[in-house]
């Protein structure tokens, strides 16, 4: 009666982890596979038949041999188990993702687990690997976190043109001040605007105004480095730092950026649009007491290039 009820209590425990949405699979210290349950047949399309005995990385070449060794290697030397998690290392097994709900996700995203399984004598004679789908959590945590950057991105970008927003550029510019404060490292501000922008808007109407504004902006953003910081100030008005940049670099930059306005047309249903900049530059020095009396200077040699007919670049101090 006793065999009888551990033979039903063995089939029973068999049938619970072959149904089980969790994929088991026992290796020996060889790493060759003793059991492979029905989770893993479904989602690799490899009967347990066709595995067991078999070598894991034979049958499975693209596993990461060499991290799964360490991982095991350490459950049998110190007999306890261990965990990753997706955010480790977003799968084990390359498999496919089958969650309708989460389609979007190429492949399924795991957890794992690495237990060790030992014998009479207490010593670890097999591993079990224990993979968990997480995907419908990780996908949620992955949009969560893209709509995070999208609204932190909106909140500190210009929607109209992609730069940096007043307040996030202004935030830049007391930082890049402070720097220099610190490092007394060449830095340069320049400030511009459209010349004559109000009688483009007054006879085209705002939204060719925004599409000459769009424009500027392109134009000024491709002609910049990595390192350097456009914003739009307001307006038709733009700003940019230029760190670690003498006033003849930035001069050069400043020509390229005005000159290339100058030349391009816009198109519009109105037809094309030619337009100017007019900028000011000022390098920062210790005559600025605080970033505010550093933009003040750029706004004042901005100020001397529209009264010296627009469309040129004037640096703070120049004759």
């Amino acid at each position: 009666m006793a065999e009888t009820t551990d033979a039903t209590g063995y089939h029973s425990l068999v049938t619970l982890l072959e149904s089980i949405e969790v994929g088991l699979v026992v290796i020996d210290l060889d790493y060759r596979v003793q059991m492979w349950n029905g989770f893993m047949e479904n989602h690799s399309g490899v009967n347990a038949s066709r595995l067991l005995g078999q070598s894991l990385f034979e049958q499975f070449p693209e596993l990461p041999k060499a991290w799964l060794i360490r991982k095991v290697q350490s459950v049998i030397t110190l007999n306890t188990r261990t965990f990753t998690s997706w955010e480790q290392r977003p799968y084990l097994f390359r498999f496919r993702n089958t969650r309708p709900v989460t389609g979007t996700e190429e492949y399924m995203f795991q957890n794992l687990t690495i237990s060790p399984l030992t014998g009479p004598d207490g010593q670890v004679e097999q591993v079990c690997l224990m993979i968990y789908d997480v995907t419908d959590i990780a996908s949620g945590r992955r949009a969560l976190e893209h709509a995070n950057k999208q609204l932190e991105r909106l909140s500190s970008t210009d929607r109209l043109t992609g730069l940096l927003n007043r307040g996030t550029w202004e935030n830049l510019l007391d930082a890049e001040f402070e720097r220099y404060r610190r490092y007394g490292h060449n830095t340069v501000l320049v400030m511009f605007d459209i010349d004559h922008f109000k009688p483009i808007n007054d006879t085209h109407g705002h939204l060719i105004g925004d599409e000459v504004i769009r424009e500027v902006a392109l134009i000024t953003r491709e002609a910049l480095r990595q390192a350097d910081r456009p914003g739009r100030y307001g307006g038709e008005e733009f700003a940019i730092i230029l760190p670690e940049t003498d006033i003849d670099g930035a001069l050069v930059i400043c020509e390229r950026i005005r000159e290339t306005i100058a030349e391009t047309a816009v198109e519009t249903d109105h037809g094309p649009i030619h337009c100017t900049v007019s900028m000011g530059l000022v390098k920062l020095t210790d005559s600025a007491e605080n970033y505010m009396q550093w933009l003040q200077q750029a706004d004042e040699a901005l100020y001397r290039a529209k009264k010296a007919g627009r469309n040129r670049s004037v640096v703070s101090g120049s004759d």
